[in-house]
C-alpha cells in the first residue's frame, strides 16, 4: 500500500454519499474500539453500515484506506486545531482536549489500536499515514506561533508537538494516570521552556 497516504477519497459534502460516509466510518470506529484495527474487514464493515461492500470498495479500494481515512476524520472531529491566539494558549487547549479524548470509549479504541504492533505490512503503513497527516495538522500550532514572533524559525515543529502529546500518551497507555489540569499547566511550561531556552515558559508571547 505504498500509496496509502496520497489514497484518501475526496469528501462530498451533503447528501446520500455524506451518510454512506458517516454510516461507514462509524462502523470501522466500532470494530476498532471492540476488537483492534486488525480485526476490521470489509464485509462486517458492510453489515454494520448496511452499505453494499461493492459500495466500500469502489469509494475506499482497499481496507487500508478506508481504516485510514475513518481514524483520520474521527481524530479531526474530536481534536480541532485550537487557535487561541498565543503559544500557551493553542498548547493548553490542545492538551486538554487529548486527554478528554484519550478518556473516551472512542480515544481508548483508536489509540490502543494504533500504538500496537501488528504483522500487517498494510495496516502498519496506514498507521504511519495516519500519523505523518496528524503530524502536518498539528505543527501548524508552531508554525504560527513562529509567525507571531514566539518561536524561533528554526523550531522543529514536529519534535515541539511531540514534546507536549508524549507524556501524555504515556501516561494513557503505560502508567493509567490520567493527567489533570494541574499537569498540562505543568507540561506545557516545561515545554515553551525547551522551546525558547533562558524563558520561564509563562509568558503570554515570546516578544522581548
Amino acid at each position: 500500500m505504498s500509496e496509502v497516504e496520497n489514497a484518501v477519497p475526496q469528501r462530498r459534502p451533503g447528501g446520500r454519499a455524506s451518510r454512506v460516509r458517516e454510516a461507514v466510518h462509524r462502523a470501522v470506529l466500532d470494530i476498532v474500539a471492540e476488537h483492534g484495527v486488525d480485526k476490521v474487514g470489509i464485509p462486517e464493515v458492510s453489515r454494520r453500515a448496511g452499505v453494499r461492500d461493492s459500495s466500500i470498495y469502489r469509494r475506499w479500494g482497499t481496507r487500508e484506506n478506508l481504516i485510514l481515512d475513518a481514524l483520520l476524520a474521527a481524530s479531526e472531529r474530536a481534536l480541532p486545531l485550537p487557535d487561541t491566539g498565543t503559544l500557551r494558549g493553542d498548547l493548553t487547549a490542545f492538551g486538554a482536549a487529548l486527554i478528554d479524548l484519550l478518556d473516551s470509549p472512542l480515544g481508548h479504541g483508536l489509540f490502543r489500536a494504533l500504538a500496537f504492533v501488528t504483522d500487517s505490512e498494510e495496516i502498519t503503513e496506514a498507521r504511519k499515514a495516519f500519523w505523518t497527516t496528524r503530524y502536518r495538522l498539528t505543527t501548524r500550532m508552531i508554525s504560527d506561533a513562529i509567525e507571531r514572533g514566539e518561536l524561533p524559525p528554526d523550531t522543529d515543529a514536529r519534535i515541539a508537538i511531540e514534546l507536549l502529546i508524549a507524556p501524555i500518551h504515556f501516561r494513557n497507555l503505560l502508567t493509567g494516570d490520567r493527567p489533570d489540569a494541574e499537569f498540562v499547566d505543568h507540561l506545557v511550561t516545561h515545554v515553551i521552556r525547551a522551546l525558547r531556552p533562558g524563558d520561564d515558559g509563562r509568558a503570554e508571547d515570546g516578544r522581548a
